[in-house]
């Protein structure tokens, strides 16, 4: 009856072994705490990095896209003949197109006179561009030549624009040297290719850069019938239109940037081996702290072997511990880590934010870095003998 009762009773003996040092304990958190920290924002920032390269793909109002196949990324479009977009309007399920120029120019900041690249697309104030239903009014103001239209979510280095033009002041600067005005302010947002974002008509960017032909463009816009099946729509203008032009639905346009980013540059690479050296990090740490303590308390858990308990409930003790080490460590990376997105944010206004896949893989991350780190700690109990306590 006294050994069923014994049992039978609820000791946390994992909490115990953890908080009897709480230097420890505390160096454990923080190493956890801190590869938590390294992987949230590594991984932040390589999904930024993609979502903000696609910051004004989203924005464009299309349901197929038209790009030249020389085209690599927004960094480096090449021009196909606009005559492909016009072609385009022979299949029936196609309602209207919009061809934009894009090229990056130089923005003269007005209140310092310092340089810096922009992006700029053209295209014609009457067509539709953007999905932003107030977005009509705001380009009809390009009507008017060198007149543009300034993204206010730009970075701070090219003046500030925003603020004057709120504050009703007339601003004029220069681009590619020539004299424009700032005739309304859209909300784009950077990327890491593009610091900036101005929108101009066709006959503005084409004076803007002479050396554009007038019958060239680096991208059109398609839309279709609201019934319409896209992906039919796309094989069957690969199929009728030349080769010096290449047709993707706007998700394909979208993840066509991602992968540039992802496959031909090093970045994504750098970002995630920095999220790895994260977890190895702290699989160090862990494994160290839970070595340390099945060592110190191996003449207990020999003792507690002595008196009957199995290996396989000892071993459980240590897979809690690791367990209660991860939730503990969790917590506050996470919370660290919103407020550094929110820091980001601020300072670059580059889309770094918390998303529950990015929340849920970190977890499992740490959960599978302290559970790894306590199974092989587990390998010290198993060589406990009961007469190591005499």
């Amino acid at each position: 009856m006294t050994i069923y009762f014994w049992d039978k009773r609820r000791i946390p003996l994992a909490w115990l072994l953890l908080t009897r040092q709480p230097l420890r304990l505390f160096v454990a958190l923080a190493g956890i705490c801190f590869a938590g920290i390294l992987m949230f924002m590594q991984l932040g920032f390589r999904d930024g990095l993609f979502d903000a390269s696609v910051t004004v793909h989203k924005l464009f109002d299309a349901d197929v896209v038209l790009i030249s196949p020389r085209s690599m990324s927004s960094i480096s479009m090449s021009g196909f003949p606009r005559r492909r977009l016009i072609q385009a309007m022979a299949h029936p399920d196609v309602v209207g197109i919009t061809p934009v120029n894009w090229n990056f120019l130089l923005w003269r900041n007005p209140k310092n006179l310092s340089t810096r690249s922009i992006l700029a697309l053209g295209f014609e104030p009457n067509d539709l561009l953007l999905k932003d239903p107030q977005f009509t009014s705001k380009a009809n103001t390009l009507t008017i030549k060198g007149r543009v239209l300034f993204d206010e979510l730009s970075r701070d280095e090219f003046g500030p624009v925003p603020a004057w033009f709120r504050d009703g002041r007339v601003v004029e600067t220069e681009v590619a040297g020539k004299r424009v005005r700032v005739s309304g302010l859209v909300s784009l947002g950077p990327s890491f290719g593009a610091d900036g974002n101005i929108l101009t008509s066709r006959e503005t960017f084409l004076e803007l850069l002479p050396g554009t032909p007038p019958g060239s463009i680096e991208i059109g816009l398609v839309r279709l019938r609201s019934d319409a099946n896209k992906d039919n729509i796309v094989k069957a203008l690969n199929l009728s239109l030349p080769t010096d032009v290449r047709v993707l639905t706007k998700k394909e346009f979208i993840e066509f940037e991602k992968n540039y980013w992802r496959s031909s540059t090093s970045i994504g690479f750098i970002f995630s081996l920095g999220a790895a050296m994260g977890f190895v990090v702290g699989c160090v740490i862990v494994y160290q702290i839970l070595y340390s303590d099945v060592s110190d308390h191996l003449p207990e858990y020999a003792t507690l072997m002595a008196m009957g308990y199995r290996l396989k409930t000892l071993l459980g003790v240590v897979a809690r511990e690791g367990i209660l080490l991860a939730i503990m460590g969790y917590l506050p990376a996470y919370g660290s880590a919103q407020l550094l997105y929110a820091l980001v944010r601020n300072s670059t206004k580059l889309p770094v934010e918390m998303d529950l896949q990015r929340a849920i893989l970190v977890f499992i991350l740490i959960l599978f870095m302290c559970m790894g780190s306590a199974l092989v700690a587990m390998r010290r109990l198993a060589d406990a003998d009961p007469a190591e306590i005499f």
